[in-house]
């Protein structure tokens, strides 16, 4: 029987340089799709996939994040002599329960590979998920963590999540071969980072969500730099998958990279579209810029 993933890696450690200048003194993860932080985003997906531990790896100027998964005890005391209870529980539903957030150093910029082993000491002897903030898994049915963990329960081993591209955009992406392309859960056959043109063995590319055993660390603590001079996540993986299962999960959904301008823009229109509250209006505003 597979062991029950619980604990969760953000790698949050990222200047933010496309952003500059709103970056310059915010997070790239604290900016707000529609009234939510990116990275409050994220959160939500692993919570509601059953995640219990929540681990950070941050950088310098990041302490920002740490504060937002924090009580915050003069705001709550503001809100609550104000009586505005509706935004007092909703600022406490956010937050993880005691304990359950851990915070830890990516002391320079070597690679998500290396904020991945960053964590390894919280993680411990356990499977364990890891999400990129930049990519927002935008869905109205069961997400895409949720949906990799009942994967992980019923295969074990590790998994990856997948969605295709066009074909002639595969060579910018992280891609998989797999047995099924059309399969919903298939085993994985090879992955290749940014694959020339004409040579990539499928057009899924990898989007940015993983379940990975533990044994991951052995590896990524012996890995040499690669592209850009960084610790690739890709190069342990490749490696792990001679001696492990690697299984791709293919999301349905929409995807938005919001740590590029388009994706970013894009991520707020279409959540706030997905709104009550916000959608109808949102709307007829889009129609009379476009009618301009």
């Amino acid at each position: 029987m597979s062991k029950k993933i619980r604990k969760a890696v953000f790698p949050v450690a990222g200047l933010g340089t496309r952003f500059l200048p709103a970056t310059k003194a915010i997070p790239k993860e604290m900016l707000t799709i529609v009234d939510r932080p990116v990275v409050q985003h994220v959160v939500d997906e692993a919570r509601a996939a059953g995640i219990e531990h929540f681990v950070f790896v941050t950088g310098r100027n990041k302490g920002v994040i740490e504060d937002h998964f924090d009580m915050a005890y003069e705001l709550d005391d503001t809100l609550a002599k104000r009586g505005k209870v509706k935004e007092l529980e909703a600022l406490k539903q956010d937050l993880p329960a005691a304990g359950a957030a851990s915070f830890t150093r990516q002391q320079g910029p070597l690679g998500l590979g290396h904020a991945v082993w960053c964590a390894r000491d919280i993680i411990g002897d356990e499977p364990f998920a890891l999400l990129l903030p930049d990519m927002l898994h935008h869905t109205r049915g069961k997400g895409c963590l949720a949906e990799m963990i009942e994967a992980h329960a019923e295969h074990g081993g590790n998994h990856i999540a997948v969605a295709p591209v066009p074909e002639d955009q595969t060579h910018q992406y992280g891609i998989v071969g797999v047995l099924d392309a059309k399969a919903k859960v298939s085993q994985i056959t090879g992955m290749v980072e940014k694959p020339p043109k004409g040579t990539a063995p499928s057009n899924l590319h990898i989007t940015g969500r993983y379940i990975l055993q533990p044994t991951i660390f052995d590896l990524l603590a012996k890995q040499e730099k690669g592209a850009g001079g960084e610790i690739q996540l890709t190069d342990s993986m490749i490696a792990l998958a001679e001696r492990e299962k690697f299984f791709a999960v293919r999301f349905d959904g929409d995807i938005y990279d919001t740590g590029s301008k388009i994706g970013f823009l894009a991520a707020n229109l279409a959540y706030a579209l997905d709104r009550g509250d916000l959608g109808p209006q949102l709307r007829e505003e889009i129609g009379r810029l476009l009618g301009r």
